[in-house]
């Protein structure tokens, strides 16, 4: 295989720069020990064909997140403005955009069979080194401005640096599924002690009293933090009880020897399916000799981990710590490179369906632990002061199993205590909660990576916390916040808890759950599953912190429907018209066309007699589900504030348009003669859909903004666009709404020089 290092081979990571006092040599080493580090992860793939396969059957093959975090530096970098120019604007296309599976049940990604065409592992490792070699530069010749806030163009390096830092722990989960034929441990991977003094046999129950805490990242904090984590929200955390340890492999034993994989009482509804579904018998990172299906995608479909005979060998791990635990386990473990003996002390992996259900086994009201009580299991450090010295991933001598100390679990019994007698609070495996993952109060997205969590906000998605052995940067930070749908797999544990609240009707716990529509193109509306039992429960029910699933709401489908064919004069009909005029006025061409916020697609399909093509975007699914049944010539029935039902339909709609759901702007946008955008008031982070559209016109193209009142006129516009966009017109246009007729305001801006 060539060599796929444009760095160096190393394992040590460094902790993170504090953004009030870095230097730019220290974000230089940041930078490259994350980068170095990526690379010396996949430099365990033993040869180039591995690249090219998916270990996940709902996952990309590796070659696309061995690019993908290059390609993610460059299109952010751009964003800030921070460099000029593209490295590969192909490859930072292709590789800009993963998949993120809607169920466990999906079919699987175009882009995960053999038959699309990946490039070569040479030209990958190409565009890395070009990469690394213009951040470098970048770096040198930037003039840095410290302190380092959100607001700082450099946030969009740290952006960067702490995404690669997340894939460098995802890709390990993907790698960790290959068969073991397929990798080797690399020089200076080092797995933890299997053992530590004696047995962790049982897990006792530790109470905490009750107490008030607050979730979330003070904005002064000194360190890169994901937008999820800022903001406030207080919880009243009644007295409860919880495991002083993750649960164990050991312990995880006797519920899989029970038949708990086989007992459906023990499973939420959602759980069920999943086992059912994918027929499992134990933990995915645990092998048997039952030839069990693995969970591999495309060329590796058929394989299984769990052969019937269970070799004794390692994988390339001299120092695979030969261990024998006395009795002959039916079950072995999957380390990240090899199969070793079963370590019964080290915290076992599994998803949140398998968590709760061996919560249900144990009896007694347990589940896992909520995000506030894990807050207030932290005892003393409830407090949180401005020094970087108060984060755990700070703190060189911290006791946590972190920051790749070890490429593995540990031991849990191994790590001292914290004062209210707790082991592994940080590190070892992050740990499922009980909640939604969502905005805490006074949630904002940062507008150079606005979809980084809002999709996310959708009641399918639950909280992990913690951080895990291969946590480094932001996510092994105590405010790390990581939403993942509860099927999924990462090097995740849990404990047990239950509350201490007397005989009340309803059990009181602080948990947040969201109560929402949930609208999947191309699926329908979904219900969210109930994980926890209303009717035993007292639950706290929240809508989400993303504004713009409201729009997803039937509601809002019928305010769009009467706005875009309940009047004559109606805006998109209007818009349309105008920008017929402007492609005459301004030569701009007729060639392509972007409408952003299309709406149900009225605007957009009648414009397209004008252009060869157009490319029409809304975040909405259910807005662009309404476009396609209009452009196959469906009629779509509304009902009017008067409570007369009418019909929306198209006559004789356009094929040239193409309805795309967006939640940003992506390099897959292509570049347009005209660009129209309607939707800002409707939009989370307007300045998120603006700082690109000076890239996504021709040399000659216009870019007309509509704004439905005055709000997005030229001087609200102008400190997003004026950077290399004039503006050329200003017009202030009648139409008709819902109350009479009214006024939009109307901008065109056109590229400087």
């Amino acid at each position: 295989m060539p060599n796929i290092l444009t760095g160096n081979l190393t394992f040590d990571s460094l902790r993170p720069p504090d953004l009030t006092s870095c230097t730019k040599k220290q974000l230089r080493d940041y930078f490259e020990n994350s980068y170095d580090l990526n690379e010396s992860l996949f430099s365990s793939l033993r040869d180039e064909s591995v690249f090219y396969t998916c270990p996940d059957r709902l996952r990309l093959p590796l070659i696309f997140y061995f690019a993908h975090t290059a390609s993610v530096y460059i299109n952010k970098l751009m964003l800030a403005g921070l460099i000029q120019e593209r490295v590969d604007l192909e490859f930072e296309t292709m590789f800009e955009t993963g998949v993120d599976e809607m169920s466990w049940d999906d079919t699987e990604n175009y882009r995960m069979g053999g038959s699309y065409q990946w490039p070569s592992l040479d030209k990958v490792v190409e565009y890395r080194r070009a990469v690394r070699s213009v951040i470098l530069k970048m770096i040198q010749d930037t003039p840095l401005e410290l302190p380092i806030t959100k607001d700082n163009p450099w946030w969009a390096l740290l952006m960067g640096m702490e995404h690669e830092r997340i894939h460098i722990e995802t890709s390990s989960v993907l790698i960790r599924q290959l068969p073991t034929d397929m990798v080797t441990k690399p020089n200076g991977w080092v797995y933890g002690p299997l053992k530590h003094g004696r047995r962790v046999k049982t897990n006792p129950l530790i109470t905490v009293d009750a107490v008030t805490v607050t979730v979330g990242k003070p904005d002064g904090f000194p360190s890169f933090g994901w937008d999820n984590e800022y903001g406030a929200t207080t919880y009243r955390v009644p007295k409860f009880e919880v495991s002083k340890y993750p649960v164990t492999n050991g312990q995880f034993m006797e519920f899989v020897l029970d038949g708990g994989y086989n007992n459906k009482t023990y499973w939420t509804p959602e759980g069920w399916e999943w086992r059912s579904f994918r027929q499992v018998q134990h933990p995915v990172f645990w092998t048997c000799d039952k030839g069990c299906k693995s969970n591999c995608g495309s060329a590796l479909s058929s394989h299984s981990h769990c052969s019937p005979k269970i070799s004794n060998e390692s994988n390339g791990n001299s120092n695979s710590n030969g261990y024998t635990n006395g009795d002959v386990m039916p079950y072995r473990y999957r380390a990240m490179f090899d199969e070793i003996n079963m370590p019964l002390d080290w915290p076992v992996d599994v998803n949140y369906h398998e968590a709760r259900a061996y919560c249900a086994w144990k009896g007694q009201d347990f589940r896992v632990p909520t995000e506030a009580e894990y807050i207030a299991m932290r005892g003393s450090e409830l407090q949180t002061s401005c020094d970087v010295m108060s984060d755990v991933i700070f703190q060189k001598n911290s006791g946590a199993n972190n920051n790749l100390l070890y490429g593995s679990s540990t031991p849990v019994n191994m790590n001292a205590e914290s004062d209210l007698g707790f082991h592994d609070l940080y590190g070892n495996v992050s740990e499922w909660t009980e909640d939604h993952f969502n905005g805490l109060n006074g949630f904002e997205s940062h507008y150079l990576y606005d979809d980084y969590s809002t999709p996310c906000f959708d009641g399918r998605h639950n909280i992990m916390l913690n951080g895990s052995w291969i946590s480094t940067g932001a996510y092994g930070s105590k405010f790390t916040r990581l939403g993942f749908r509860r099927h999924f797999i990462q090097h995740c544990g849990f404990r047990i808890a239950r509350p201490l609240t007397g005989t009340k009707q309803k059990i009181d716990i602080p948990v947040a759950h969201l109560d929402m529509e949930v609208f999947v193109l191309g699926v329908g509306e979904q219900d969210i599953p109930e994980t926890i039992d209303p009717t035993k429960y007292l639950l706290t029910r929240k809508n989400t912190a993303n504004q713009q699933y409201h729009y997803d709401r039937k509601e809002a489908l019928a305010g769009i429907l009467e706005q875009e064919f309940g009047y004559r004069d109606a805006l998109p009909c209007v818009v349309a018209d105008l920008c017929s005029s402007y492609t005459r006025t301004y030569k701009c061409g007729t060639k392509s066309a972007a409408w952003f916020g299309s709406g149900s697609g009225r605007g957009p399909l009648l414009l397209a007699s004008k252009f060869n093509s157009i490319l029409a975007v809304d975040y909405s699914g259910r807005f662009i589900d309404t476009a396609l049944r209009l452009q196959r010539g469906e009629e779509m029935a509304f009902t009017g504030p008067d409570g007369q039902v009418t019909s929306a339909v198209i006559n004789a709609p356009s094929q040239n348009v193409t309805f795309k759901q967006f939640t940003w702007v992506p390099n897959e946008t292509g570049k347009h003669n005209l660009i129209v955008m309607t939707f800002l008031g409707r939009t989370l982070t307007p300045k998120a859909w603006l700082v690109r559209m000076w890239e996504i016109i021709e040399e000659n193209g216009i870019v007309v903004i509509v704004s439905e009142d005055e709000t997005w006129g030229r001087d609200a516009l102008a400190p997003h666009l004026d950077n290399r966009l004039k503006c050329v017109c200003i017009q202030e246009v009648p139409y008709e709404k819902c109350g009479g007729k009214t006024v939009a305001t109307v901008t065109v801006w056109s590229l400087k020089g």
